[in-house]
């Protein structure tokens, strides 16, 4: 086999496994890495670049040695997740940096942190005055958490005592100008809806390039064409769609209903709610 054509394959091969492996270790982000985790990566990074292209090293070797790389961690991961003291020795803990809106400088300094690098992390929380931070601490991975002070939060209803109602969140029916179908199934809405819609706005399906339908039932459309405006639904057109969703999903309640009495009903007002669309309709696409 000539050399040129050994290493594509060594390089292939080892590039394969090495991509299964690390993708079995876990779905960490870079900044959220131990040290050891980090060793572990360029380590097996090495191993499958000194195998790839020298030749005169065997290659079971180099398979052995990221079978070896790839044992270790995971033993070190079940061990992690079960002794705590071990886990802090090897991911270590978090330092205090700043407690009861006071810095504690020998942390900074068992850190090697300065007083611009303290700043410069409090800015990349959005926070600019020192005064605001109630308490600060330096994650294992190196990220700055900030709990800024109670009158320096951002209101909330709950500090109100104000009820929110919970908001699902928008379901993507379009994609790459295609329609989802399971999506739109999700839903209970028709193809026969969604391309009645489109047309309202003068779309086509091929222009979509991203779709989603809220809680209420009002689509959103992004085109490929990002420079061309999609005409807005009006406040009629909204009550309409609002409508068909309701008649839809009472539909949908007599479908499902195992107590007879009730699935009348629903078929009954589902029926009444269709009649009631009907007569509006006009008046809504007005």
């Amino acid at each position: 086999m000539p050399q040129f054509v050994e290493i594509i394959f060594r390089s292939i091969i080892l590039l394969v496994i090495l991509f299964f492996m690390t993708k079995s270790l876990g779905k960490k982000q870079l900044s959220q890495l131990s040290i050891f985790d980090y060793l572990t990566g360029i380590v097996l990074g090495g191993i499958v670049a000194l195998h790839s292209f020298d030749t005169r090293l065997k290659f079971s070797h180099g398979l052995i040695a990221m079978v070896i790389w790839y044992v270790i961690p995971l033993a070190i991961e079940f061990v992690v997740l079960k002794n705590k003291a071990f886990r802090d020795f090897m991911q270590g803990k978090g330092t205090i940096f700043i407690q009861d809106g006071k810095i504690i400088e020998k942390n900074l300094r068992k850190e090697r942190f300065s007083a611009d690098d303290l700043l410069l992390q409090l800015r990349q929380n959005n926070i600019f005055h020192l005064s605001d931070v109630e308490f600060a601490v330096l994650e294992p991975s190196g990220v700055l958490s900030v709990l800024p002070k109670r009158e320096s939060q951002p209101l909330t209803p709950k500090m109100v005592q104000l009820h929110v109602h919970t908001k699902k969140e928008p379901i993507t029916i379009i994609m790459d100008g295609e329609i989802l179908k399971d999506a739109l199934n999700e839903i209970t809405f028709s193809k026969n809806w969604l391309h009645h819609e489109l047309e309202k706005l003068h779309v086509q399906i091929r222009d979509v390039f991203l779709g989603q339908i809220d809680e209420d039932g009002k689509l959103t459309i992004q085109l490929y064409d990002y420079e061309k405006d999609v005409p807005k639904q009006d406040d009629r057109q909204l009550l309409l769609a609002t409508l068909q969703k309701c008649q839809i999903d009472i539909e949908r309640f007599a479908i499902y209903s195992n107590n007879e009495r009730s699935r009348r009903m629903y078929e009954l007002n589902s029926m009444k709610l269709q009649e009631t669309i009907e007569k509006i309709e006009p008046y809504l696409m007005d």
